[in-house]
């Protein structure tokens, strides 16, 4: 089993039938094995369910040993989104490989990702043309509303979860998002963790794995 992208797969325990899948994207310079972390507090909660995390399609400009979803080097607004979009090819090809190895379609699967991953999870999963199962992103923001909302083609659930007191994705961009989402008859739930900076906490995989329970 090779996938265009090189991932980090947990697989089921005992060999239990695959039901779902949850696709973990990484943050800016990290790897699928950094964000593969998170199915280790949920997999015993998920005993059907297959942890996909793949690895960036390009090495991080600023880290080569990570990997990067696009470029951040370039402060200039339509770079980045058109880096993003050509990204979503690489990644909804990928995803679509998933579909036909496991035997899933969208509704069962969950797209979560952390910081930059989250930025590409809520384009990827708003713009498909199926809805996913959930979208469960952390510390992260919309890349470009007005592209967002001129090609968004479904409402899947969405939880948004970050630091109050991040300093490299500030906790605005979360009220921003909430506020777009709503707007755009997305069904959103948010969370604001307390004196937390850029990462993700046990109290905020916690507030996820409950949420993931109930959609899957």
């Amino acid at each position: 089993m090779t996938f265009c992208l090189d991932s980090t797969i947990i697989r089921p325990e005992n060999n239990a039938e695959i039901k779902n899948a949850i696709i973990l994207f990484h943050g800016y310079g990290g790897d699928g094995k950094d964000i593969s972390m998170l199915s280790m507090g949920w997999k015993r909660y998920l005993p059907n369910t297959i942890f996909i995390c793949p690895n960036g399609h390009e090495p991080c400009s600023i880290n080569p040993s990570g990997f990067q979803w696009f470029d951040l080097t370039k402060d200039d607004t339509k770079y980045i989104l058109e880096q993003s979009i050509e990204a979503e090819k690489k990644i909804n090809f990928f995803i679509d490989e998933i579909k036909k190895e496991f035997n899933l379609e969208n509704n069962r699967i969950c797209l979560s990702g952390f910081s930059q991953g989250c930025m590409m999870i809520l384009n990827l999963g708003l713009t498909s043309n199926q809805e996913y199962n959930c979208i469960v992103g952390f510390s992260g923001k919309i890349i470009n509303m007005e592209n967002l909302k001129s090609r968004k083609k479904n409402s899947t659930n969405t939880l948004l979860i970050h630091g109050e007191t991040d300093q490299v994705v500030s906790s605005n961009f979360l009220l921003e998002a909430k506020d777009f989402l709503i707007r755009n008859d997305i069904p959103v739930e948010t969370h604001l963790i307390k004196n937390c900076d850029h990462h993700i906490p046990i109290e905020a995989s916690s507030i996820a794995l409950n949420y993931i329970l109930k959609k899957i």
